[in-house]
């Protein structure tokens, strides 16, 4: 019997037949190592940043090592959706893990903040496909309504790298040096690898041909490129209104309908109409895109906030930022173990996000005078109302889409919340250093007393980040809102057949 005949022998029985619990528990802990790569390149850089600005004297471009990682992150997730799709998972995830150990080596010899920043996109091609294809293979595994407690797994690697990430970020940064938080990318990487190869040989397979759309995904950098350059530079290096900002916001304008009619045209598409057609994909993805983009965009300027404003140290900063981790992984475990109890399984993260607004509401208005304590827990309320919004639309999005189109709706998701997430920290970005028209300042120690010599008020700075992250959070509670409750199937071969009526 050859690959296709086995292929389509394993879709006829479902994925629950062909692999007994050991195994399922064997591929599971190769993902787990996957994911914990992925999770602690995240939460680990956060607090290492300024400190990266500062010894390679380059702050103003020092949103673009998460930016950077973002943007070629969201281009490669819907290739390797599509690429996993055509020909297994298994060998997309050890090419996803390989290209992502050769950028951690870049990133930890780089030279100048240029070259970190060109090697973190390398990093981001590997890193683009370690989180969308772990949830995918969850879903060949299991079926939609059993998936919920699989992700209790998932939150432990969450957890983990959300307690130790921040801290361990600061500590190498402060102690040791910040190329320490991608050198121990190897050693997990090669782990990852081995156990990887050997685990995921007995994956069931959905093969169904695709090609890959690389005009499609070039189209999207660029586009987004120039968008981004004009939020890293309007008000900074160029007046808003002058010709070189308003050149990149009509380029990117113009990129933007091109990539529209490549999706409206081509054989096949970066993003197929058919998936996002479908209405539950549409607003799970859009309400993931607002809500996981706007948090991206916290984790990565609360450590310059309780700096800068509330002069903690990098190690300190890194333990401030716990309770934003650790909260998010607590929400999604919840959400995650009670979707399969509840028909009405959105009400958790529709309560869960206006807890965030709630507490977003308390930080633009108290955050520079509250107690450190009280500023900490209120971010843990905003985390956990957050971490309730992503097993519940990822776990909606599979439930939806055909077996075969499984990677491609999850690197779909995985697509706009990491377009979201790129887009949102340079929006910060662009509050924090345009607001305080000091990015050429070496360091950030150096920005709190020019700030304070020149009279601006970074409290009232950071008040507009928040205010930002109040409407992200807003917009993603309205979409997730809009999104239609469908039954989660027992079997996940009767869920994609309810999908084809759609």
């Amino acid at each position: 019997m050859d690959e296709m005949d086995q292929s389509t022998t394993r879709t006829q029985r479902g994925p629950a037949a062909s692999l007994n619990q050991a195994e399922i528990r064997s591929i599971i802990l190769g993902l787990m190592i996957s994911l914990l790569l992925a999770a602690l390149d995240q939460t680990i850089i956060a607090t290492a940043l300024p400190t990266m600005g500062r010894e390679l004297g380059d702050l103003e471009h020092m949103p673009w090592v998460v930016t950077s990682y973002l943007l070629t992150a969201t281009a490669a997730t819907p290739l390797y959706g599509k690429f996993s799709d055509s020909h297994g998972r298994r060998i997309t995830l050890l090419i996803a893990i390989t290209i992502f150990i050769v950028g951690s080596l870049a990133c930890a010899l780089a030279p100048t903040m240029l070259v970190l920043v060109a090697a973190r996109a390398l990093q981001g091609l590997g890193g683009g496909g370690l989180i969308a294809l772990a949830q995918t293979i969850v879903a060949d595994l299991v079926p939609p309504k059993e998936r919920g407690r699989y992700q209790v797994y998932f939150a432990s690697v969450f957890m983990t790298a959300s307690l130790a990430g921040p801290v361990l970020g600061g500590f190498f940064a402060e102690h040791l040096h910040w190329s320490v938080i991608f050198w121990i990318n190897l050693p997990l990487g090669l782990l990852a690898f081995v156990i990887s190869y050997h685990g995921l040989k007995k994956l069931p397979r959905h093969d169904h041909p695709h090609r890959l759309d690389f005009l499609g995904a070039f189209l999207l950098v660029v586009a987004t490129v120039s968008l981004l350059l004009a939020l890293s530079w309007g008000g900074l290096r160029f007046p808003w209104f002058s010709t070189p900002i308003i050149g990149l916001v009509g380029s990117s304008a113009g990129l933007w309908v091109l990539f529209a009619a490549r999706m409206k045209y081509a054989p096949e598409p970066l993003i197929p109409a058919d998936v996002l057609k479908n209405p539950v994909v549409r607003m799970g993805t859009l309400s993931a895109c607002f809500g996981m983009g706007t948090y991206i965009g916290l984790t990565i300027y609360l450590p310059i906030f309780f700096e800068v404003v509330r002069g903690l140290s990098a190690s300190h900063s890194g333990l401030a930022l716990i309770p934003l981790g650790v909260g998010t992984v607590m929400g999604a475990t919840v959400s995650g173990r009670t979707m399969a109890r509840f028909t009405h399984y959105k009400r958790l993260p529709l309560a869960g996000l206006t807890l965030s607004l709630v507490g977003m509401g308390i930080l633009i208005a108290f955050a520079a005078t509250l107690p450190l304590a009280a500023v900490e827990l209120v971010l843990g309320l905003i985390s956990v109302g957050v971490g309730t919004l992503l097993p519940v639309t990822t776990v909606a999005i599979q439930n939806a889409v055909l077996p075969h189109q499984l990677g491609t709706a999850t690197g779909s998701t995985n697509f706009f919340r990491s377009l979201g997430g790129a887009l949102i920290v340079a929006l910060f970005g662009a509050i924090v250093l345009g607001g305080t028209g000091l990015g050429d300042v070496a360091n950030f120690e150096n920005m709190a007393s020019a700030a304070a010599k020149s009279g601006i008020d970074l409290a009232g700075v950071f008040q507009m980040v928040f205010a930002a992250a109040a409407i992200g959070f807003a917009i993603a509670l309205t979409f997730i809102a809009l999104m239609e409750e469908r039954p989660l199937r027992g079997s996940a071969v009767k869920a994609a057949e309810a999908a084809i009526a759609d």
